[in-house]
């Protein structure tokens, strides 16, 4: 989503850094890839397999070029079931270790994708179109949440409670069983990682299924799995489209669904995970307003902003000051800016608003590259709050600026949202009450500070998601006689 970007009206002068930032420079020549997978795209039993039955096909594409780098046969449900009891068979296996011995595999999970940055970043960026400097970050804050989660496997833990008479009760945290988790294709390993790793944690088996867009790095992470030393099984790969996805939603040994992605695929999986009772973790799409006061810093607001609307071309489900890196300043002209994934991002979203630059399809001077998906990234003024631009989510580099008055009329604009995701603050006024004023974000943003808080309907990314992926057993022990009503 893109963050309608509020100035005040002071002038244009006030956007003279960010129309600086945004000048295009020559690109620099890019090789086209080579890469072609070979191999099975399921993972079950520890090792890729064909599906055993099919559910339609589909093409992966290298966004850079527009070339097909696979043809796969989506999961049907034979093949769906197959995961899932594999799945079942490796939790029982997986939930009787102590949370130590978690941690310690998990533990080297992590030194693997540490180890195999390079290879893991490159597949991402054929794949996903995101310039391999971002692919990195990607990979980085992949293997930092399997260690973060690693150590708290082994701090799950319950209380006791003392009842008359020297009977006691207790509370144990125990894992769900089989999870399934369901992928997006701008941060496709990231996903896979983001939603295993606490899964793992707490006892329970994964069976991903990976946007049909970006199938392959997930593979990858099911190798380092096994190779670190989980059960066979305990995180299996099942790719498709939308049928496979219902067949996982709606199967009897799934005990929950994580999914993320766009508001309405959230809701269908929303009703079908309902049909079973199943608890479901949704990262939905968002809209989110980045207001910026008059008393900031306007150096770190156009870097703030620059970050928040570009980052990825524009492709995140909410701002992207997530991550915990440092990053350097963009630049539009070399390979900081990759492409945008599908040329059906190419749409008009202007509705009347000014374009003070970019927006246009860009062709590279690399006749390899003339088949890509590549846009100059757009900034809009003369914007209204009624706009597509500004209401609703474009998922690709489009920067929306507005302006406003008072504080009370942008909280106002601001919170007039049907999403929830993010909000962010650029001020120095830290007794304004930033807490409380935006209404419905589940992020929120104040100067720069490279904050990770938490997300959605359901909660990712911190000890809270322990809860989403465990229930808690309460264990009453009588120590007298049994007392009778009969």
């Amino acid at each position: 989503p893109r963050l309608p970007l509020m100035f005040l009206r002071a002038g244009v002068a006030a956007l003279s850094p960010l129309v600086r930032s945004l000048q295009p420079s020559p690109v620099a020549a890019m090789s086209t890839g080579t890469f072609v997978v070979s191999q099975p795209l399921n993972y079950r039993g520890g090792a890729r397999v064909e599906p055993a039955d099919a559910s339609g096909t589909e093409k992966a594409f290298e966004p850079a070029t527009g070339r097909v780098i696979a043809t796969f046969t989506c999961s049907g449900e034979k093949e769906v079931n197959l995961a899932v009891q594999n799945a079942k068979a490796a939790f029982k296996i997986w939930s009787k270790k102590s949370g130590m011995e978690r941690c310690r595999i998990l533990l080297e999970a992590a030194r693997i994708i540490r180890e195999r940055e390079d290879e893991i970043a490159t597949v991402e960026c054929i794949n996903n179109g995101k310039s391999i400097f971002e692919a990195r970050l990607d990979i980085d804050t992949s293997w930092q949440c399997l260690e973060y989660y690693a150590g708290l496997a082994a701090s799950m833990a319950g209380e006791h409670i003392q009842l008359p008479g020297g009977s006691f009760g207790y509370t144990r945290r125990e894992p769900l069983g089989v999870c399934v988790g369901i992928g997006a294709w701008n941060y496709p390993f990231q996903i896979a990682s983001w939603k295993s790793a606490p899964a793992l944690a707490c006892g329970n088996a994964m069976v991903f299924k990976p946007s049909p867009f970006t199938p392959v790095s997930a593979l990858l992470l099911a190798e380092i799995y096994t190779e670190a030393g989980v059960p066979p099984g305990l995180f299996n790969v099942v790719q498709g489209g939308a049928a496979t996805g219902q067949f996982l939603c709606q199967h009897h040994d799934v005990a929950k669904v994580s999914f993320t992605g766009s508001v309405p695929t959230g809701m269908k999986i929303m009703e079908m995970s309902a049909k079973g009772i199943k608890p479901v973790t949704l990262e939905l799409g968002g809209k989110s307003p980045l207001i910026i006061f008059s008393d900031c810093d306007m150096n770190n607001a156009v870097k703030g902003a620059l970050m928040a609307n570009f980052l990825t071309q524009g492709q995140v489900c909410t701002c992207p000051w997530k991550r915990k890196t440092v990053f350097p300043p963009l630049n539009f002209g070399n390979a900081f800016w990759g492409c945008i994934f599908n040329a059906k991002y190419f749409f008009p979203f202007r509705q009347g608003a000014k374009v003070l630059c970019g927006g246009d399809i860009y062709v590279p001077e690399d006749p390899k590259l003339k088949d890509g998906y590549y846009m100059r990234p757009c900034v809009l003024t003369n914007c209204r709050d009624d706009m597509t631009c500004v209401k609703e989510e474009i998922f690709g580099p489009v920067m929306s600026i507005l302006s406003f008055d008072t504080e009370a009329e942008v909280l106002e604009r601001a919170n007039d949202t049907t999403f929830g995701l993010a909000a962010g603050v650029f001020t120095r006024y830290m007794e304004w009450d930033t807490e409380s004023s935006f209404e419905g974000a589940g992020e929120l943003f104040v100067w720069n500070q490279q904050l990770r808080p938490l997300e959605g309907f359901g909660r990712e990314n911190g000890r809270v998601t322990i809860e989403y992926y465990s229930q808690l057993k309460t264990v009453c022990v009588e120590m007298g006689d049994v007392e009778s009503a009969f």
